[in-house]
């Protein structure tokens, strides 16, 4: 399966562009969806964060408190790391049995932090960008996430810069006019990866 990775900063309109692949009918494997399935009741997943963090990191619904885990992961790196151990091996795993299930040609993945996660590179052959100015990024982010700029700030920092993802860029969106120009750019792509998951397929 033709795999391509769609990535961007947050507030960048990541999950915007992925719904418009998705309305030309590309299956559509999303990390934070999967991240957020991996870490339901009863999973092996919250087991382990439970284990290593306890009780207190759930909410009164007894369901993951994402918000509380995001702040204790931000301040502290080995925490960080932690998670990522844990979590990564069963995300990746959930991934190529998505992959394997995905309609053809192509398959779109959306993996929020694909610059910082180069282990993902090894089963895509198309990288794309979603770019977007950092001062609207911003906006849209407090807005979607009900987060304060200092919040937001704190994220940006912690994440590459949009040079370093511009750098592993096959392909870029730029998010910078309406909605129309940003389905025109997702449509202009969607030819192109046809005939590009075409050819691979054919052994091209």
């Amino acid at each position: 399966m033709f795999c391509v990775g769609l990535t961007g900063g947050i507030g960048s309109g990541k999950t915007t562009v992925a719904n418009f692949f998705s309305e030309l009918g590309v299956t559509i494997i999303d990390c934070d969806q999967i991240t957020r399935d991996l870490t339901q009741l009863g999973t092996t997943g919250l087991n382990s964060i439970i284990k290593h963090f306890g009780s207190t990191i759930l909410t009164a619904a007894q369901e993951l408190d994402r918000k509380k885990l995001r702040n204790i992961i931000f301040n502290n790196p080995k925490e960080k790391e932690w998670l990522e151990f844990t979590l990564h091996p069963l995300i990746l795993a959930e991934i190529h049995k998505q992959i394997q299930s995905a309609a053809p040609p192509y398959c779109v993945v959306v993996i929020p932090l694909l610059a910082e996660k180069q282990e993902y590179f090894a089963f895509l052959n198309r990288i794309c960008v979603v770019d977007a100015p950092e001062s609207s990024r911003k906006i849209w982010a407090a807005k979607r996430d009900q987060s304060s700029y200092s919040e937001i700030n704190k994220i940006m920092n912690s994440q590459y810069t949009a040079l370093q993802r511009l750098s592993i860029a096959d392909d870029v969106i730029h998010n910078e006019k309406d909605l129309e120009s940003l389905k025109i750019q997702v449509q202009h792509l969607h030819r192109f990866y046809i005939d590009l998951a075409c050819n691979y397929s054919a052994g091209g």
